[in-house]
């Protein structure tokens, strides 16, 4: 449904996002996930035509973003970061009009309307002034004009940010329902609205996509760092060297616990890749008479991958940098004539770009935008 193929943006010297490729099935959910700054706005300003890319390819139901734009449009529904919204309309009124602008035929749109509402929780709220709604449901009607005109695509950046506990189940619980009738991206930063709505995940890092795949293959990559931790009460001595060469072992080491008795200590044993030695470690303690308190199972996270794939020092956020380019371009035709070569263009100490950065770093879009 979604392919994207060497998907590349660059800013003067700065790549935005680079070589980007991977590919979304018709009625999945992928997380594009990556830390702020890592290029995921550029990339669906660039699926959804707001922006052209430098190179590379990206279709959506067959059509070619750059090339036949307008039928990618009419396929997709979109809801930016900030939704874009018109708060002194109703919420209903609101629908009508954007189910006029995206196309739906006259006869279909109290229908379209109607059935948006229902599947974003909105009946009750359908004659409110969208500016006295709770930023949740405000963000409920910004999926709801993603929807109106039933696309097979949805692209969703951020849709839960801002929002309270109650409220991020509640968008999450939306997302779901929305799977398999139609194919979702949704880009975001939290791991567990990944972990809990994605089928698949992209992660990508300073512009790169660096892993894309289930959540839980992306773990399994990672299972040489599983193992148990125990609490044993006995003599150590008598098993610590037979588990140190037990079948499926890599490690054994007593972990210090202030908490303990003097006669029970913690162990964290690490685990090899292959088959589950848990049941062998269990009658190897049992068997030699020590006491088997606790053993706990422990895994590799969503985290973890995220942070050993994701992990650096230095940041610059390309979308920033985006903004600044386009009203250097837009003021002066192009870019000074006194600006630096950058050597590495994600290096954050470089001072044009710093400084461009933080004169420009206001998000100038309002709530009142239209979509």
């Amino acid at each position: 449904m979604i392919e994207v193929e060497h998907l590349s943006k660059i800013y003067g010297a700065t790549p935005a996002i680079q070589d980007v490729t991977f590919s979304v099935e018709q009625g999945e959910i992928l997380g594009f996930l990556g830390p702020n700054g890592a290029g995921k706005t550029t990339t669906m300003r660039i699926l959804t035509g707001y922006l052209p890319a430098s190179s590379g390819t990206a279709r959506i139901a067959g059509f070619d973003v750059h090339e036949d734009s307008m039928a990618v449009r009419q396929r997709i529904g979109y809801l930016p970061e900030t939704p874009p919204l018109y708060p002194d309309m109703t919420v209903e009124s609101f629908l009508h009009f954007v189910a006029r602008i995206k196309g739906v035929v006259a006869g279909d749109r109290a229908k379209q309307v109607e059935s948006a509402m229902q599947r974003c929780n909105l009946l009750e709220k359908r004659k409110v002034l969208i500016r006295k709604l709770s930023k949740g449901f405000k963000q409920r009607v910004g999926i709801a004009q993603a929807i109106v005109h039933d696309p097979p695509a949805i692209i969703l950046d951020e849709p839960t940010v801002g929002l309270d506990p109650r409220q991020i189940i509640d968008v999450r619980n939306l997302i779901k329902s929305l799977a398999g009738d139609h194919t979702i991206i949704l880009s975001t930063h939290i791991l567990p609205e990944v972990s809990m709505t994605c089928s698949r995940v992209a992660i990508i890092n300073r512009g790169k996509v660096v892993a894309t795949n289930t959540p839980e293959q992306l773990m399994a990559e990672l299972a040489g760092e599983s193992g148990y931790d125990l609490e044993v009460e006995g003599n150590l001595a008598l098993v610590q060297d037979r588990l140190q060469i037990l079948a499926g072992v890599k490690s054994v080491e007593r972990v210090s616990d202030e908490t303990l008795s003097d006669d029970r200590q913690r162990l964290r044993i690490a685990l090899e890749a292959g088959p589950d030695p848990g049941r062998e470690i269990a009658a190897l303690i049992v068997g030699s008479g020590l006491g088997l308190y606790e053993m706990r199972r422990t895994k590799v996270s969503l985290e973890k991958v995220f942070l050993d794939l994701t992990t650096e020092e230095k940041t610059i956020d390309p979308d920033l940098v985006a903004e600044a380019y386009d009203r250097a371009t837009t003021s002066a035709g192009s870019l000074p004539d006194s600006t630096p070569a950058v050597a590495d263009p994600w290096d954050a100490d470089s001072a044009h770009l710093d400084s461009t950065v933080e004169t420009d770093s206001t998000d100038d879009r309002s709530e009142g935008e239209a979509p």
